[in-house]
């Protein structure tokens, strides 16, 4: 069975190239073609357009930038709505569970199945086979793409009505952005204080707060390195989508509103391409 892939991108490039790497059949596009080159080295096949590709694929999977790109692939001239008739489309894009929906909503309007499934983890992750997939929708769907699944992650969610796997990612990045920030300025403390910051990442490590990711960014923030595993824009995307969700629910997040003030800093210094730990250059 050939699968769709919309979105070569840091995250879809790596998530396509396991899926090859494991046998799957790939149909994939981007909006810049030129980045399918890699993928068709790898064995992908290229559609020329989004409709292309799910008129070609039994199901298709999405992993795109933001709620405005998730839009357009789908509304747009020889978008997803014009082939999906008795088709299977996976959102794995982090949006806004309102953007979800109205896309769902379209996606069986005109006959086809909808699934939701936002990762957490980043580019790392996503070579590994590692990611965390949060899943919501077409319950069926969801069993289809379980092989799928199986190679992309480690483990995988089903949340129930569209709209689910969506808040619930954006849950999930109110915590690693909030982390990330308080990691940041730990750091900086250590090293403004005459601190060696390598003993700092081993004393946390053997802490209370260990955690994956300060293993994962702390060695590379500590040399100043920042290449992306998951743009620094896109953090702050899932920030203010989250902030949002919070004034929708009435939930207080002083903590997340601060973080995604620093993530808006970073972006304003030209910090936005790279990755999401450069949130620490703002404290140098």
């Amino acid at each position: 069975m050939e699968i769709g892939f919309l979105g070569s991108g840091i995250m879809g490039k790596a998530m396509s190239i396991n899926l090859l790497r494991h046998g799957f059949k790939l149909t994939v596009w981007n909006r810049t073609l030129s980045k399918c080159d890699e993928l068709v080295e790898h064995g992908a096949t290229v559609g020329e357009t989004p409709a292309a590709v799910v008129k070609k694929c039994k199901y298709t999977i999405a992993m795109l930038s933001d709620p405005s790109a998730a839009l357009s692939v789908v509304f747009d001239k020889d978008g997803v709505l014009e082939q999906i008739n008795g088709k299977g489309y996976v959102n794995m894009s982090t949006i806004d569970a309102e953007t979800s929906i109205k896309i769902s909503e379209a996606i069986k309007a005109k006959g086809g199945d909808f699934l939701e499934a936002p990762v957490s983890g980043g580019k790392k992750h996503a070579e590994d086979g590692q990611l965390v997939i949060i899943a919501a929708g077409h319950k069926a769907l969801y069993e289809e793409a379980l092989p799928a699944f199986d190679v992309l992650g480690k483990k995988s969610f089903f949340l129930g009505e569209v709209g689910d796997g969506a808040k619930m990612k954006l849950a999930v990045n109110v915590v690693m952005g909030s982390m990330m920030n308080a990691f940041s300025e730990g750091l900086a403390l250590a090293e403004r204080s005459g601190l060696n910051p390598d003993t700092l990442l081993d004393v946390l490590d053997l802490g209370a707060v260990s955690n994956g990711l300060f293993k994962l960014k702390g060695p590379t923030m500590v040399k100043n390195s920042y290449n992306p595993g998951f743009l620094l824009k896109h953090m702050q995307k899932n920030m203010r989508l989250a902030l949002a969700l919070g004034d929708k629910n009435v939930v207080p997040m002083p903590v997340a509103a601060a973080a995604n003030e620093a993530f808006k800093k970073a972006i304003c210094t030209g910090l936005g391409e790279l990755d999401f730990s450069a949130v620490h250059k703002t404290l140098n």
